[in-house]
Protein backbone atom coordinates (compact mmCIF):
# COMPACT_ATOMS: atom_id res chain seq x y z
CA UNK A 1 0.00 0.00 0.00
CA UNK A 2 1.36 3.56 -0.91
CA UNK A 3 1.38 5.77 2.43
CA UNK A 4 0.94 9.60 1.24
CA UNK A 5 1.56 11.67 4.60
CA UNK A 6 0.29 14.96 5.10
CA UNK A 7 1.93 16.95 7.70
CA UNK A 8 2.48 21.15 8.46
CA UNK A 9 1.88 23.32 11.22
CA UNK A 10 -0.47 24.05 13.77
CA UNK A 11 -3.05 26.06 12.10
CA UNK A 12 -2.40 25.17 8.43
CA UNK A 13 -5.25 23.29 7.29
CA UNK A 14 -3.78 19.60 7.37
CA UNK A 15 -7.09 17.97 8.08
CA UNK A 16 -8.61 20.42 5.83
CA UNK A 17 -5.95 19.05 2.27
CA UNK A 18 -6.90 15.15 3.29
CA UNK A 19 -11.01 16.17 3.47
CA UNK A 20 -9.97 17.24 0.12
CA UNK A 21 -8.35 14.55 -1.34
CA UNK A 22 -11.02 11.73 0.51
CA UNK A 23 -14.36 13.54 -0.65
CA UNK A 24 -13.20 14.06 -4.06
CA UNK A 25 -11.51 10.80 -4.90
CA UNK A 26 -12.30 8.66 -2.04
CA UNK A 27 -8.99 8.12 -0.75
CA UNK A 28 -8.64 7.01 2.53
CA UNK A 29 -7.47 9.00 5.06
CA UNK A 30 -5.84 8.60 8.09
CA UNK A 31 -6.20 11.30 10.83
CA UNK A 32 -3.34 10.34 13.50
CA UNK A 33 -4.29 13.10 16.14
CA UNK A 34 -8.21 12.44 15.72
CA UNK A 35 -7.20 8.55 16.38
CA UNK A 36 -4.38 9.29 19.22
CA UNK A 37 -7.34 11.23 21.34
CA UNK A 38 -9.67 8.14 20.37
CA UNK A 39 -7.30 5.59 22.00
CA UNK A 40 -6.37 7.35 24.76
CA UNK A 41 -10.18 7.12 25.89
CA UNK A 42 -10.59 3.33 24.52
CA UNK A 43 -7.51 1.77 25.31
CA UNK A 44 -7.59 0.22 29.08
CA UNK A 45 -3.44 0.27 28.72
CA UNK A 46 -2.86 3.63 27.49
CA UNK A 47 -5.41 5.15 29.99
CA UNK A 48 -3.55 3.49 32.79
CA UNK A 49 -0.78 4.12 31.72
CA UNK A 50 -1.58 8.56 31.82
CA UNK A 51 -3.44 8.14 34.94
CA UNK A 52 -0.17 6.52 36.38
CA UNK A 53 2.00 9.46 34.79
CA UNK A 54 -0.63 12.61 35.18
CA UNK A 55 -3.06 11.39 38.02
CA UNK A 56 -6.48 10.80 38.62
CA UNK A 57 -7.28 14.55 37.19
CA UNK A 58 -6.77 12.87 33.56
CA UNK A 59 -9.92 11.67 32.87
CA UNK A 60 -13.34 13.13 33.94
CA UNK A 61 -15.77 10.53 34.26
CA UNK A 62 -13.95 8.77 31.73
CA UNK A 63 -13.74 11.25 29.38
CA UNK A 64 -10.09 12.50 28.70
CA UNK A 65 -9.76 16.02 30.14
CA UNK A 66 -7.84 17.45 27.94
CA UNK A 67 -7.13 21.31 29.27
CA UNK A 68 -5.64 19.34 32.35
CA UNK A 69 -3.24 17.69 30.00
CA UNK A 70 -2.12 20.71 27.90
CA UNK A 71 -1.45 22.54 30.86
CA UNK A 72 0.56 20.02 32.33
CA UNK A 73 2.65 19.35 29.02
CA UNK A 74 2.83 22.73 27.86
CA UNK A 75 5.99 23.57 29.58
CA UNK A 76 7.51 20.29 30.51
CA UNK A 77 9.27 18.75 27.65
CA UNK A 78 9.85 15.71 29.75
CA UNK A 79 6.55 15.24 30.31
CA UNK A 80 5.09 15.40 26.97
CA UNK A 81 8.10 12.94 25.84
CA UNK A 82 6.41 10.71 28.50
CA UNK A 83 3.21 10.80 26.97
CA UNK A 84 4.29 10.22 23.59
CA UNK A 85 6.64 7.23 24.64
CA UNK A 86 2.47 5.96 25.78
CA UNK A 87 1.16 6.78 22.55
CA UNK A 88 3.15 7.03 19.72
CA UNK A 89 3.63 3.09 19.60
CA UNK A 90 0.23 2.09 19.70
CA UNK A 91 -1.24 4.82 17.50
CA UNK A 92 1.29 3.54 14.74
CA UNK A 93 -0.05 -0.34 15.42
CA UNK A 94 -3.14 0.73 15.20
CA UNK A 95 -2.23 2.78 11.53
CA UNK A 96 -0.62 -0.45 10.66
CA UNK A 97 -3.92 -2.41 11.53
CA UNK A 98 -5.94 -0.20 9.48
CA UNK A 99 -3.46 0.09 6.10
CA UNK A 100 -3.83 -3.64 5.76
CA UNK A 101 -7.69 -3.32 5.78
CA UNK A 102 -7.75 -0.58 2.68
CA UNK A 103 -8.03 -1.21 -0.66
CA UNK A 104 -7.13 2.08 -2.73
CA UNK A 105 -4.42 3.21 -5.00
CA UNK A 106 -2.69 5.29 -1.91
CA UNK A 107 -4.09 5.98 1.80
CA UNK A 108 -3.77 9.36 3.47
CA UNK A 109 -1.42 9.68 6.58
CA UNK A 110 -1.77 13.22 8.58
CA UNK A 111 0.41 14.18 11.25
CA UNK A 112 1.02 17.67 12.85
CA UNK A 113 4.26 15.66 14.42
CA UNK A 114 5.14 13.17 10.83
CA UNK A 115 9.05 13.95 10.92
CA UNK A 116 9.07 14.49 14.80
CA UNK A 117 7.84 11.28 15.53
CA UNK A 118 9.49 9.38 12.62
CA UNK A 119 6.41 8.90 11.00
CA UNK A 120 7.87 9.82 7.62
CA UNK A 121 9.75 6.92 7.35
CA UNK A 122 6.95 4.89 6.55
CA UNK A 123 5.56 7.48 3.59
CA UNK A 124 6.23 6.96 0.13
CA UNK A 125 5.28 10.60 -1.01
CA UNK A 126 5.02 13.61 1.75
CA UNK A 127 3.05 16.98 0.94
CA UNK A 128 3.50 19.87 3.45
CA UNK A 129 0.39 22.05 3.65
CA UNK A 130 1.91 25.84 4.31
CA UNK A 131 0.04 28.94 5.34
CA UNK A 132 1.47 32.44 6.69
CA UNK A 133 1.59 32.75 10.20
CA UNK A 134 -1.06 35.32 10.34
CA UNK A 135 -3.27 33.69 8.87
CA UNK A 136 -2.83 30.31 10.87
CA UNK A 137 -2.86 32.10 14.29
CA UNK A 138 -6.18 33.88 13.37
CA UNK A 139 -7.78 30.17 11.93
CA UNK A 140 -6.59 28.84 15.30
CA UNK A 141 -8.22 31.83 17.64
CA UNK A 142 -11.24 31.07 15.58
CA UNK A 143 -11.48 27.35 16.06
CA UNK A 144 -9.96 26.19 19.32
CA UNK A 145 -10.29 28.12 23.39
CA UNK A 146 -6.71 29.39 23.16
CA UNK A 147 -4.41 32.49 23.42
CA UNK A 148 -1.78 33.75 21.04
CA UNK A 149 1.08 33.12 24.00
CA UNK A 150 -0.09 29.15 23.61
CA UNK A 151 -0.53 29.07 19.94
CA UNK A 152 2.95 30.47 19.17
CA UNK A 153 4.32 27.96 21.89
CA UNK A 154 3.30 25.40 20.30
CA UNK A 155 4.52 26.75 16.72
CA UNK A 156 8.06 27.74 18.44
CA UNK A 157 7.80 23.48 19.53
CA UNK A 158 7.46 22.12 16.18
CA UNK A 159 9.26 21.90 13.15
CA UNK A 160 9.24 25.36 10.97
CA UNK A 161 7.96 25.39 7.44
CA UNK A 162 11.48 25.33 5.34
CA UNK A 163 12.52 22.16 7.19
CA UNK A 164 9.25 20.06 6.40
CA UNK A 165 9.36 21.27 3.02
CA UNK A 166 12.92 20.31 2.42
CA UNK A 167 12.35 16.48 3.18
CA UNK A 168 8.70 16.28 0.86
CA UNK A 169 7.76 15.83 -2.15
CA UNK A 170 5.10 17.98 -2.77
CA UNK A 171 3.69 21.48 -1.13
CA UNK A 172 0.28 22.70 -0.77
CA UNK A 173 0.04 26.61 -0.10
CA UNK A 174 -3.48 26.55 1.43
CA UNK A 175 -5.13 30.28 1.37
CA UNK A 176 -7.81 29.91 -0.59
CA UNK A 177 -10.13 26.62 -1.00
CA UNK A 178 -10.04 26.65 -4.58
CA UNK A 179 -6.13 26.91 -4.98
CA UNK A 180 -5.83 24.30 -2.13
CA UNK A 181 -8.49 22.32 -4.39
CA UNK A 182 -6.20 22.80 -7.86
CA UNK A 183 -3.10 22.00 -5.74
CA UNK A 184 -4.67 18.80 -4.71
CA UNK A 185 -5.99 18.06 -8.04
CA UNK A 186 -2.44 17.96 -9.51
CA UNK A 187 -0.80 16.01 -6.50
CA UNK A 188 -3.22 13.48 -6.98
CA UNK A 189 -2.70 12.87 -10.56
CA UNK A 190 1.03 12.67 -10.04
CA UNK A 191 1.07 10.18 -7.41
CA UNK A 192 -1.32 7.79 -9.65
CA UNK A 193 1.09 8.46 -12.71
CA UNK A 194 4.28 7.51 -10.46
CA UNK A 195 2.87 4.44 -9.11
CA UNK A 196 1.24 2.77 -12.31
Amino acid sequence: MIVVGITGGIGSGKSTVARAFHKTYGIPMYISDDEAKLLMVQSPEIKSELISLFGEDTYKEGVLNKPFISDAIFNDKELLEKMNAIVHPRVASHFKTWVSQQNSAYILKESAILFESRADTSCDFIITVTLDKATKIERILKRDNTTVEKIESIMNKQWDDAKRISKSDFVIVNDTMSHMQDQVDEIHNTILNKIK
